[in-house]
């Protein structure tokens, strides 16, 4: 390992827990963090396995990951990475006012883990967009529960903030056709969690359904959340935290980690 936890992107409000570990545990004294993007770290989790070799990651659940390896997540009992989250919904300050359509349907929108690991692990081989309709279709009777009674608009421009995240491109995109049905013309703009709540502040997005808190994201809500309207999770159950293979079978905790000679 290298006495090395492989990261994700600098900016997603995971990565500065992470690095925290690095101060609450005393056994991870001198270890280092490397940061790259959620694909490098897929990358070189798949290279470690692999070749059966030891690897630290920063992870969360719901992700594919799950289904392609046999993972599991460290215990955390300095608890640095918090209880389990939940997956908000977020939308600027006026959206109820002025976009009372939009601001019904997405106050409804919720699902399950299983609905969003389905739609990423289908996503590996095709395009989100395609892989949604699929599921909206599939999964009528809860898109009907979103979209009933709320009247039609007549093509209204909505920006949806998402996060550039297989879990987020996963809702993004059901949510974005969900939106449709009702009349919007929806665009999905990507960008990394600091710049989405920054982008919610000052109204240059409608809304988003990628907000993780409240202790992953809770940062940026807490900075940039005067003018952010947080509806609640549409998801629940996520848990973020170290994940290594199955294989290292005497390391369970982040307490198991070995000290830096």
């Amino acid at each position: 390992m290298d006495y090395t936890i492989t990261g994700i992107e600098p900016g997603a409000g995971m990565s500065e827990q992470v690095r925290d570990t690095l101060d609450e545990y005393d056994n991870l004294e001198g270890w280092d963090v490397q940061e790259s993007s959620t694909a490098g770290m897929l990358t070189e989790l798949g290279q470690a396995i692999d070749n059966e070799e030891p690897i630290v990651v920063a992870g969360w659940t719901p992700h594919y990951k799950f289904e392609t390896y046999d993972l599991k997540i460290l215990d955390d009992p300095q608890n640095v990475f918090g209880e389990a989250e939940g997956i908000n919904t977020l939308t600027r300050v006026d959206l109820e006012e002025n976009m009372p359509e939009a601001y019904e349907l997405l106050s409804r929108f919720e699902w399950e883990p299983e609905d969003m690991q389905a739609i990423m692990l289908e996503a590996l081989e095709r395009d989100f967009d395609e892989v949604a309709a699929e599921w909206i279709e599939d999964n009528r009777d809860s898109v009907d529960e979103w979209v009933e009674g709320i009247d039609s608009v007549d093509g209204e421009s909505f920006e949806l903030g998402s996060i550039p995240w297989d879990t987020d491109r996963s809702s993004a995109n059901v949510v974005a056709l969900a939106l449709e049905e009702i009349g919007y013309d929806v665009t999905i703009t990507n960008v990394d969690p600091a710049v989405l709540y920054q982008a919610l502040n000052q109204g240059d997005v409608d809304a988003s359904v990628a907000g993780w808190l409240p202790t992953a994201q809770g940062a940026f809500l807490e900075t940039y959340g005067e003018n952010i309207i947080d509806l609640g999770p549409n998801l629940t159950g996520t848990v973020i935290g170290f994940v290594v293979p199955e294989y290292m079978e005497d390391i369970n905790s982040i307490e198991d980690l070995p000290e830096r000679d």
